[in-house]
């Protein structure tokens, strides 16, 4: 609150000021929020210089080991916020979609793409130092080419590739100090965020769910990088949980573990999500899959497990539950808690004890949920809808909401204590679904699975300020794309988040009013940060569309979004309001054609088929789903016939990013897909 000496008219100091009377215009900039400013009085004021805000720099993922992507800092709030102008721009030379959060470390910015690390100035952002990253020509990843960012560690920066090495790195000149290989490449794994430092052990996770891997998590000797130990997350036959799987279904169960987890030092333990069972075919791997779609909480030093919840037992829609697992400590029941929540894909938000692992809250946190028809508070699992046991029975193509996107996808969201609300972009897409038996091949698309998107008209997304406790929500943003960024939030009373389409949004964190947008050069998809150097405020956010919306949804919105990675930092300005003119996204045209004849594919041959079912395992979640792609990837339904051999040539040898699929598809198969491309 500001420091204003009132004075009475008894004050006989003799000096003269300045008197400050209700009524008159005052047009000094304030330097608090506005939703706890005084307001004017018919009183004498003084206007007394504010304490100034220690440097803070970004020392973690998550700005903290908690993961509430919470900030202090006041300098820019929302009585101020709307003056906000860029800063510096750094292009980062890459067209993939950018994910990175930043560190701001002794005013320097580390930051990442999925083949370079960055050293920069935070203050000028002039480039210090650049480490290029070379990939093998056969390296495949789920759902975008990316990476999520690096960590700190008594002076050295690490990271991860993905082709599964772990990088120690110099920060003085980007040189390697020491590079481990996790796990095979080939074999589907890949890692794309940042490790986790807990009591001296660096923990890192890995993805390739998709893929049938048997997924895990390790530790390892930061200093060294010795690896000290591995828990399987796919229990084995001889392991506690290994009686949730039949026969031989664990040695390719998925239980990926791609994003990082959280940190409670007093405890000392780790929580880490856990994400789907392969494939996603419910049917095609009887029993709870532990610990697939769980949180578990391990011991750092050992990597020993001390509880675990399964969030969706024998899931079947891919609503992995990787998450960020948000540590803080709320009242419940007049009593004070510390509790993990997280906001899960399957559309519900849980509140856990984070001592015990016992459930205290469950609730729907967005409109649409059809696959459960709730949680069971006694037993903790999900009520299974009779329309999911039906479709298991039956095979039948059936509507489930909320889709594999989940009711929050993988863009963190923001808790603030000052307020108590949770931060979340939350989707609002649902999807036809078929199960169909699929024969397993290590490095190809393991999914059991076919599926349409239920894109619906209007919002298929909001930006929603959630009571942890309820599920509901206090005010929301709607979006007619999803955005899928991430969120701050500050003790500035603002939450900012960014647009798929390429706004940087700011808001009111209590009444959810717009406050200021401004466009970067593509779309977002990386969470934002904070930090402050010699006194002065800055927010950053990395700007380059890419990503599993982008890539998966064919969503005519992101058309028009082109790629490009870049990194923008923002400082208050001293005029009006800076925000760029709000407008709707800018579609293609439409082109009018004569009708075209509808594609019976009862009528398609065999060897098309055949194509399309491995143009779905291998190719969709890079061209998209039917070939229909929102547009930074090449769109294979322009592909001209009659160039099969430069078609067979790019897929066997790979092209650009694109990678090499001759040790995964045979001729034939690869001429089966080329035939359903062009059909």
């Amino acid at each position: 609150m500001n420091n204003k000496l009132q004075l009475s008219k008894a004050l006989t100091t003799g000096l003269l000021i300045s008197l400050i009377i209700s009524g008159c215009n005052d047009n000094t900039q304030t330097t608090e929020p506005a939703s706890i400013q005084k307001p004017a009085e018919s009183i004498v004021e003084i206007q007394v210089a504010q304490p100034t805000q220690a440097d803070k720099g970004v020392q973690y993922y998550g700005l903290e080991q908690n993961l509430q992507r919470f900030s202090p800092l006041t300098q820019i709030n929302d009585g101020n916020v709307q003056t906000l102008r860029p800063s510096w721009v750094l292009s980062l030379g890459d067209n993939r979609g950018q994910q990175t959060q930043p560190l701001i470390i002794n005013g320097i910015m580390y930051a990442t793409t999925h083949n370079a690390t960055y050293a920069v100035d935070a203050k000028s952002g002039r480039q210090l130092w650049k480490t290029k990253i070379e990939y093998p020509p056969d390296t495949v990843t789920c759902c975008g080419i990316t990476n999520r960012g690096a960590t700190w560690h008594e002076g050295v920066l690490y990271r991860v590739t993905l082709d599964n090495h772990i990088q120690a790195i110099n920060p003085e000149n980007g040189s390697i100090i020491w590079e481990k290989v996790a796990a095979d490449v080939k074999e589907g794994f890949s890692m794309t965020s940042a490790p986790l430092i807990a009591n001296g052990t660096m923990i890192t996770g890995i993805a390739g769910g998709e893929f049938g891997v048997r997924a895990f998590l390790d530790g390892w000797d930061p200093k060294t990088g010795e690896h000290l130990w591995r828990f399987y997350t796919v229990a084995g036959p001889d392991e506690k949980g290994g009686d949730t799987w039949e026969g031989d279904d664990w040695k390719r169960g998925g239980a990926p573990t791609w994003l990082i987890g959280s940190y409670d030092k007093e405890l000392d333990i780790v929580y880490w999500g856990v994400g789907n069972a392969a494939p996603w075919n419910a049917a095609m791997h009887p029993g709870d899959n532990l610990y697939t779609e769980s949180v578990i909480a391990i011991k750092p030093k050992t990597g020993e497990l001390v509880w675990h919840y399964q969030f969706t037992p024998n899931d079947g829609f891919d609503y992995d539950g990787v998450n960020d697992p948000i540590l803080a400590d709320i009242e419940i029941d007049g009593k004070l808690r510390k509790i993990m929540m997280q906001a899960n894909r399957n559309g519900y938000f849980y509140v856990l004890d984070r001592e015990t692992g016992e459930l205290l809250k469950a609730n729907q946190f967005v409109d649409k949920v059809t696959w459960a028809d709730g949680i069971d508070m006694k037993t903790g699992r999900p009520i299974v809808a009779e329309r999911v046991k039906n479709m298991l029975k039956t095979g039948e193509p059936t509507e489930i909401w909320p889709a594999a996107f989940g009711g929050k996808n993988l863009a963190p969201m923001a808790y603030s204590p000052t307020t108590g609300l949770a931060y979340a972009n939350t989707f609002n897409v649902g999807w036809k679904y078929t199960p169909v038996e699929q024969e397993y091949k290590p490095g190809v698309f393991y999914i059991g699975m076919s599926f349409e998107w239920l894109l619906p008209e209007g919002p298929k997304g909001f930006l929603r300020a959630i009571d942890p406790l309820t599920g509901e929500y206090k005010w929301q943003f709607p979006t007619e794309v999803p955005m899928n960024g991430g969120v701050l939030v500050t003790e500035g009373n603002v939450v900012f988040s960014g647009a798929q389409t390429g706004e940087l949004y700011a808001f009111n964190a209590e009444t959810g009013e717009k406050l200021w947008e401004f466009r970067t050069g593509s779309g977002i998809i990386a969470p934002p940060i904070t930090y402050q150097i010699d006194g002065k405020q800055y927010i950053a956010v990395a700007s380059g569309i890419g990503g599993v919306y982008n890539n998966f949804s064919g969503d005519v919105n992101l058309k028009n979004i082109n790629p490009g990675g870049s990194i923008w930092v923002f400082e208050l300005g001293d005029g009006g309001n800076t925000s760029t003119i709000s407008a709707n996204t800018i579609k293609p045209p439409v082109i009018e054609v004569a009708e075209a004849p509808v594609d019976d594919k009862s009528k398609w041959s065999d060897t098309v088929k055949h194509g399309a079912e491995l143009y779905e395992q291998t190719c969709s979640h890079c061209h998209g789903v039917e070939m229909k792609t929102s547009g930074t990837t090449f769109d294979l339904r322009t592909f001209p016939k009659g160039e099969k051999e430069r078609f067979v040539t790019a897929v066997v040898d790979g092209k650009g990013s694109m990678p090499a699929w001759g040790d995964k598809l045979t001729a034939e198969e690869v001429s089966d897909i080329y035939e359903y491309v062009i059909h």
